[in-house]
Protein backbone atom coordinates (compact mmCIF):
# COMPACT_ATOMS: atom_id res chain seq x y z
CA UNK A 1 0.00 0.00 0.00
CA UNK A 2 1.26 3.48 -1.18
CA UNK A 3 0.00 6.74 0.19
CA UNK A 4 0.79 10.22 -1.35
CA UNK A 5 0.91 13.26 0.25
CA UNK A 6 -2.85 14.38 0.59
CA UNK A 7 -3.23 10.67 2.47
CA UNK A 8 -4.78 9.11 -0.70
CA UNK A 9 -3.89 5.50 -1.21
CA UNK A 10 -2.98 3.60 -4.06
CA UNK A 11 -1.57 0.18 -5.12
CA UNK A 12 -0.81 -1.99 -7.60
CA UNK A 13 -3.10 -4.63 -7.82
CA UNK A 14 -2.42 -8.19 -8.56
CA UNK A 15 -1.51 -11.50 -7.77
CA UNK A 16 -0.11 -13.22 -10.75
CA UNK A 17 3.82 -13.98 -10.90
CA UNK A 18 4.58 -11.40 -13.67
CA UNK A 19 3.32 -8.37 -11.54
CA UNK A 20 4.82 -9.52 -8.23
CA UNK A 21 8.21 -9.31 -10.04
CA UNK A 22 7.27 -6.46 -11.78
CA UNK A 23 6.52 -4.53 -8.74
CA UNK A 24 9.46 -5.71 -7.10
CA UNK A 25 11.99 -5.14 -9.42
CA UNK A 26 10.25 -1.46 -9.06
CA UNK A 27 10.66 -1.51 -5.28
CA UNK A 28 14.08 -2.20 -5.83
CA UNK A 29 14.29 0.70 -8.12
CA UNK A 30 12.46 3.23 -6.41
CA UNK A 31 14.92 2.82 -3.66
CA UNK A 32 17.54 4.14 -5.53
CA UNK A 33 17.98 8.18 -6.82
CA UNK A 34 18.33 6.91 -10.76
CA UNK A 35 16.33 7.43 -13.86
CA UNK A 36 13.61 4.70 -14.81
CA UNK A 37 12.12 3.83 -18.18
CA UNK A 38 8.73 2.13 -17.73
CA UNK A 39 7.72 0.49 -21.22
CA UNK A 40 4.74 -1.98 -21.77
CA UNK A 41 1.45 -1.38 -23.84
CA UNK A 42 -1.48 1.14 -23.88
CA UNK A 43 -3.68 0.85 -20.76
CA UNK A 44 -1.10 -1.20 -18.25
CA UNK A 45 -0.85 1.58 -15.61
CA UNK A 46 2.39 2.76 -16.66
CA UNK A 47 1.80 6.16 -14.91
CA UNK A 48 0.74 3.94 -11.78
CA UNK A 49 4.41 2.17 -11.62
CA UNK A 50 5.74 6.12 -11.83
CA UNK A 51 3.61 7.07 -8.68
CA UNK A 52 4.42 3.82 -6.70
CA UNK A 53 8.47 4.54 -7.69
CA UNK A 54 8.01 8.39 -6.90
CA UNK A 55 5.90 7.20 -3.05
CA UNK A 56 8.49 4.73 -2.34
CA UNK A 57 11.37 7.08 -2.83
CA UNK A 58 12.96 9.71 -0.64
CA UNK A 59 11.56 12.02 -2.33
CA UNK A 60 7.70 10.94 -1.91
CA UNK A 61 7.28 14.39 0.41
CA UNK A 62 7.85 16.68 -2.61
CA UNK A 63 5.90 16.99 -6.08
CA UNK A 64 5.21 14.44 -8.63
CA UNK A 65 5.11 16.09 -12.19
CA UNK A 66 3.30 14.45 -14.80
CA UNK A 67 4.06 15.20 -18.54
CA UNK A 68 2.75 13.67 -22.06
CA UNK A 69 5.32 14.36 -24.18
CA UNK A 70 2.83 14.02 -27.05
CA UNK A 71 1.53 17.37 -25.95
CA UNK A 72 4.14 19.74 -25.45
CA UNK A 73 4.21 22.42 -28.52
CA UNK A 74 7.41 22.20 -30.50
CA UNK A 75 8.02 25.83 -30.20
CA UNK A 76 7.41 26.64 -27.11
CA UNK A 77 9.46 23.41 -25.70
CA UNK A 78 11.89 25.45 -24.36
CA UNK A 79 9.71 27.74 -22.35
CA UNK A 80 7.29 24.66 -21.07
CA UNK A 81 10.29 22.87 -19.33
CA UNK A 82 12.74 25.58 -18.35
CA UNK A 83 10.03 28.01 -17.97
CA UNK A 84 10.71 31.77 -19.18
CA UNK A 85 11.40 35.05 -18.06
CA UNK A 86 9.27 38.40 -18.15
CA UNK A 87 9.78 39.89 -21.81
CA UNK A 88 11.13 36.88 -23.14
CA UNK A 89 8.68 36.64 -26.35
CA UNK A 90 5.74 39.11 -26.90
CA UNK A 91 3.50 36.84 -24.35
CA UNK A 92 5.86 36.81 -21.94
CA UNK A 93 4.35 39.57 -19.57
CA UNK A 94 5.86 38.20 -16.53
CA UNK A 95 8.06 35.32 -15.05
CA UNK A 96 6.86 31.70 -15.28
CA UNK A 97 8.49 28.56 -14.01
CA UNK A 98 8.66 25.53 -16.31
CA UNK A 99 8.45 22.18 -15.52
CA UNK A 100 11.79 21.18 -14.67
CA UNK A 101 11.36 23.71 -11.55
CA UNK A 102 7.62 22.77 -10.74
CA UNK A 103 9.16 19.20 -10.27
CA UNK A 104 12.37 20.73 -7.68
CA UNK A 105 13.41 17.85 -5.08
CA UNK A 106 10.68 15.62 -6.48
CA UNK A 107 9.67 14.00 -9.65
CA UNK A 108 9.61 14.81 -13.32
CA UNK A 109 7.43 12.03 -15.33
CA UNK A 110 7.67 12.02 -19.23
CA UNK A 111 4.86 9.77 -20.15
CA UNK A 112 5.18 9.18 -23.83
CA UNK A 113 8.88 10.28 -24.13
CA UNK A 114 8.76 8.41 -27.57
CA UNK A 115 6.69 11.26 -29.22
CA UNK A 116 9.24 13.87 -28.23
CA UNK A 117 10.29 15.91 -31.17
CA UNK A 118 14.25 16.13 -32.54
CA UNK A 119 14.11 19.68 -31.20
CA UNK A 120 12.87 18.58 -27.77
CA UNK A 121 15.06 15.65 -27.84
CA UNK A 122 18.02 17.74 -28.15
CA UNK A 123 16.67 20.05 -25.13
CA UNK A 124 16.06 17.47 -22.48
CA UNK A 125 19.12 15.13 -23.38
CA UNK A 126 21.31 18.67 -22.21
CA UNK A 127 19.41 19.31 -19.07
CA UNK A 128 19.64 14.88 -18.11
CA UNK A 129 23.80 15.32 -19.25
CA UNK A 130 24.14 17.67 -15.65
CA UNK A 131 20.60 18.84 -14.66
CA UNK A 132 21.28 22.91 -15.39
CA UNK A 133 19.24 24.95 -17.18
CA UNK A 134 18.61 28.08 -18.67
CA UNK A 135 15.49 29.57 -18.71
CA UNK A 136 13.84 31.14 -22.18
CA UNK A 137 15.15 35.31 -22.05
CA UNK A 138 17.16 34.43 -18.60
CA UNK A 139 20.85 35.40 -18.34
CA UNK A 140 21.87 32.57 -15.24
CA UNK A 141 22.44 28.68 -15.56
CA UNK A 142 20.00 27.23 -13.25
CA UNK A 143 20.22 24.03 -11.31
CA UNK A 144 17.69 21.26 -11.16
CA UNK A 145 17.35 18.79 -8.32
CA UNK A 146 14.64 16.19 -10.04
CA UNK A 147 14.47 12.80 -10.58
CA UNK A 148 13.37 11.65 -14.08
CA UNK A 149 10.94 8.60 -14.96
CA UNK A 150 9.90 7.80 -18.44
CA UNK A 151 7.52 5.92 -20.24
CA UNK A 152 6.79 4.48 -23.35
CA UNK A 153 4.43 2.18 -24.89
CA UNK A 154 7.11 1.79 -28.01
CA UNK A 155 10.18 0.07 -28.58
CA UNK A 156 12.92 2.63 -28.29
CA UNK A 157 15.94 0.31 -29.58
CA UNK A 158 13.42 0.38 -32.92
CA UNK A 159 13.23 4.17 -33.09
CA UNK A 160 16.79 4.41 -32.94
CA UNK A 161 17.70 2.17 -35.51
CA UNK A 162 15.27 4.41 -37.49
CA UNK A 163 16.63 7.41 -36.18
CA UNK A 164 13.80 8.60 -34.51
CA UNK A 165 15.25 8.80 -31.10
CA UNK A 166 18.52 9.64 -30.15
CA UNK A 167 20.61 6.59 -28.66
CA UNK A 168 22.17 8.99 -26.55
CA UNK A 169 19.01 9.99 -25.45
CA UNK A 170 17.72 6.38 -24.36
CA UNK A 171 21.04 6.07 -22.37
CA UNK A 172 20.18 9.17 -20.44
CA UNK A 173 16.61 7.62 -19.53
CA UNK A 174 17.18 3.84 -19.64
CA UNK A 175 19.71 3.14 -16.42
CA UNK A 176 16.80 1.20 -14.77
CA UNK A 177 13.73 -0.26 -17.14
CA UNK A 178 11.05 -2.21 -15.92
CA UNK A 179 8.39 -3.90 -18.03
CA UNK A 180 4.71 -3.50 -16.99
CA UNK A 181 3.05 -6.79 -18.28
CA UNK A 182 -0.20 -6.42 -20.32
CA UNK A 183 -3.13 -7.67 -18.73
CA UNK A 184 -3.77 -11.07 -21.09
CA UNK A 185 -0.49 -13.03 -19.04
CA UNK A 186 -1.53 -11.38 -15.48
CA UNK A 187 -3.63 -14.83 -15.28
CA UNK A 188 -5.88 -14.73 -11.90
CA UNK A 189 -5.89 -10.67 -12.20
CA UNK A 190 -8.35 -9.90 -14.74
CA UNK A 191 -10.85 -11.08 -11.72
CA UNK A 192 -9.07 -9.54 -8.83
CA UNK A 193 -9.09 -6.58 -10.98
CA UNK A 194 -12.53 -6.09 -12.09
CA UNK A 195 -14.25 -7.24 -8.79
CA UNK A 196 -11.71 -4.10 -7.48
CA UNK A 197 -12.98 -1.67 -10.17
CA UNK A 198 -16.59 -3.17 -9.43
CA UNK A 199 -16.42 -2.13 -5.89
CA UNK A 200 -15.79 1.11 -6.55
CA UNK A 201 -18.05 2.43 -9.27
CA UNK A 202 -20.72 0.34 -7.22
CA UNK A 203 -20.06 2.77 -4.20
CA UNK A 204 -20.13 5.83 -6.69
CA UNK A 205 -23.67 5.11 -7.98
CA UNK A 206 -25.24 3.50 -4.76
CA UNK A 207 -25.42 0.02 -6.32
CA UNK A 208 -25.71 -3.34 -4.55
CA UNK A 209 -23.76 -5.80 -6.64
CA UNK A 210 -22.36 -8.96 -5.77
CA UNK A 211 -19.94 -9.65 -8.13
CA UNK A 212 -19.88 -11.13 -11.45
CA UNK A 213 -21.94 -14.15 -12.90
CA UNK A 214 -20.69 -17.34 -14.30
CA UNK A 215 -20.81 -15.89 -17.86
CA UNK A 216 -19.32 -12.73 -17.12
CA UNK A 217 -16.33 -14.42 -15.39
CA UNK A 218 -16.02 -16.85 -18.61
CA UNK A 219 -15.88 -13.36 -20.76
CA UNK A 220 -13.04 -12.02 -18.51
CA UNK A 221 -10.92 -14.43 -19.04
CA UNK A 222 -12.08 -15.50 -22.65
CA UNK A 223 -11.24 -11.64 -23.92
CA UNK A 224 -7.85 -10.72 -25.01
CA UNK A 225 -8.00 -6.79 -23.41
CA UNK A 226 -6.12 -5.14 -26.05
CA UNK A 227 -6.55 -1.88 -24.21
CA UNK A 228 -5.31 -4.01 -20.92
CA UNK A 229 -6.41 -2.32 -17.54
CA UNK A 230 -7.61 0.59 -18.85
CA UNK A 231 -10.12 -1.54 -20.85
CA UNK A 232 -11.04 -3.32 -18.33
CA UNK A 233 -11.98 -0.28 -16.07
CA UNK A 234 -14.13 1.02 -18.66
CA UNK A 235 -15.98 -2.17 -19.02
CA UNK A 236 -16.99 -2.77 -15.37
CA UNK A 237 -17.80 0.94 -15.36
CA UNK A 238 -20.39 0.52 -18.16
CA UNK A 239 -21.46 -2.81 -16.92
CA UNK A 240 -22.20 -1.13 -13.41
CA UNK A 241 -24.24 1.77 -14.80
CA UNK A 242 -26.53 -1.26 -17.00
CA UNK A 243 -26.52 -4.01 -14.05
CA UNK A 244 -29.72 -4.02 -12.32
CA UNK A 245 -29.74 -7.43 -10.44
CA UNK A 246 -27.51 -8.64 -7.99
CA UNK A 247 -24.52 -9.73 -10.53
CA UNK A 248 -22.87 -8.26 -13.56
CA UNK A 249 -23.09 -10.94 -16.28
CA UNK A 250 -21.85 -10.83 -20.12
CA UNK A 251 -24.14 -8.79 -21.67
CA UNK A 252 -24.13 -5.49 -19.08
CA UNK A 253 -19.81 -6.12 -20.04
CA UNK A 254 -20.61 -5.08 -23.28
CA UNK A 255 -17.61 -6.39 -25.07
CA UNK A 256 -17.16 -7.72 -28.57
CA UNK A 257 -16.89 -11.05 -29.43
CA UNK A 258 -13.77 -11.70 -30.62
CA UNK A 259 -13.42 -13.36 -33.42
CA UNK A 260 -10.68 -16.60 -33.49
CA UNK A 261 -7.27 -15.66 -35.64
CA UNK A 262 -8.05 -17.11 -38.96
CA UNK A 263 -5.68 -19.15 -40.26
CA UNK A 264 -2.97 -18.39 -42.55
CA UNK A 265 -4.38 -20.10 -46.30
CA UNK A 266 -1.94 -17.87 -48.18
CA UNK A 267 0.78 -21.43 -48.46
CA UNK A 268 -2.00 -23.91 -48.75
CA UNK A 269 -3.90 -21.55 -51.86
CA UNK A 270 -0.46 -20.99 -53.35
CA UNK A 271 0.15 -24.69 -53.53
CA UNK A 272 -3.58 -25.45 -54.18
CA UNK A 273 -3.43 -22.98 -57.84
CA UNK A 274 -0.46 -25.30 -58.74
CA UNK A 275 -0.63 -28.49 -60.63
CA UNK A 276 -0.35 -30.60 -57.47
CA UNK A 277 -3.61 -30.55 -55.95
CA UNK A 278 -3.13 -33.39 -53.21
CA UNK A 279 -0.27 -31.18 -51.65
CA UNK A 280 -2.16 -28.30 -51.40
CA UNK A 281 -5.30 -29.60 -50.17
CA UNK A 282 -2.81 -31.55 -47.37
CA UNK A 283 -1.51 -28.19 -46.61
CA UNK A 284 -4.62 -26.77 -46.11
CA UNK A 285 -6.20 -29.56 -44.06
CA UNK A 286 -2.98 -28.73 -41.40
CA UNK A 287 -3.99 -25.41 -41.77
CA UNK A 288 -7.22 -25.95 -40.17
CA UNK A 289 -5.79 -28.45 -37.91
CA UNK A 290 -3.89 -26.30 -36.26
CA UNK A 291 -6.70 -23.43 -35.78
CA UNK A 292 -8.89 -25.61 -34.23
CA UNK A 293 -6.27 -27.12 -32.12
CA UNK A 294 -5.58 -24.43 -30.76
CA UNK A 295 -9.30 -23.31 -30.06
CA UNK A 296 -10.14 -26.47 -28.69
CA UNK A 297 -6.81 -25.78 -25.91
CA UNK A 298 -8.16 -22.04 -25.20
CA UNK A 299 -11.69 -23.38 -24.45
CA UNK A 300 -10.34 -26.69 -22.67
CA UNK A 301 -7.96 -24.54 -20.18
CA UNK A 302 -10.75 -21.66 -19.57
CA UNK A 303 -13.13 -24.83 -18.06
CA UNK A 304 -10.54 -25.73 -16.09
CA UNK A 305 -8.86 -22.41 -15.06
CA UNK A 306 -5.95 -23.42 -16.62
CA UNK A 307 -5.75 -26.52 -14.57
CA UNK A 308 -3.36 -28.58 -16.86
CA UNK A 309 -4.10 -31.80 -15.03
CA UNK A 310 -7.70 -31.25 -14.49
CA UNK A 311 -7.95 -30.65 -18.44
CA UNK A 312 -6.14 -33.60 -19.10
CA UNK A 313 -9.09 -35.51 -17.44
CA UNK A 314 -11.69 -33.64 -19.27
CA UNK A 315 -9.89 -34.62 -22.68
CA UNK A 316 -9.37 -37.95 -21.37
CA UNK A 317 -5.37 -37.74 -22.56
CA UNK A 318 -2.59 -38.20 -20.09
CA UNK A 319 -1.03 -35.21 -18.60
CA UNK A 320 2.17 -35.14 -19.87
CA UNK A 321 1.11 -35.30 -23.97
CA UNK A 322 -1.37 -32.37 -23.19
CA UNK A 323 1.34 -30.66 -21.58
CA UNK A 324 3.63 -30.91 -25.11
CA UNK A 325 0.99 -29.82 -27.50
CA UNK A 326 -0.10 -26.66 -24.81
CA UNK A 327 3.54 -25.67 -25.47
CA UNK A 328 3.55 -26.71 -29.01
CA UNK A 329 0.85 -24.04 -29.51
CA UNK A 330 2.15 -20.87 -27.42
CA UNK A 331 -0.91 -20.69 -25.49
CA UNK A 332 -0.12 -20.10 -21.54
CA UNK A 333 -2.18 -21.69 -18.67
CA UNK A 334 -1.18 -18.72 -16.15
CA UNK A 335 -3.42 -16.71 -18.42
CA UNK A 336 -6.34 -18.84 -17.68
CA UNK A 337 -5.57 -19.24 -14.03
CA UNK A 338 -8.64 -17.89 -11.41
CA UNK A 339 -6.16 -18.49 -8.58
Amino acid sequence: MVRDVQGKSFRIQGKSPVIRHAVATLERFAECDIPILIYGETGTGKELFARTAHYNSERLKEPFIPVNCGALHDSLIESELFGHCRGAFTDAKRDQPGLVALAEKGTLFLDEIDTLSARAQVALLRFLQDQQYRPVGGANVLTADVRVLAATNANLDHLVDQGLFRQDLKFRIDVAAIGVPPLRNRGPDRLLLAEHFLKRFASRYGKRLSGFGSTAKDELYAHNWPGNVRELENAVHRAVILADKGKVERLELGLEHQEPARPNMDMAINIVTKPDFREGMKAARACYLRQFEREYLSWLLRKTHGNVSAAARVAQTERRHLGRVIKRTGLSPDSFRTG
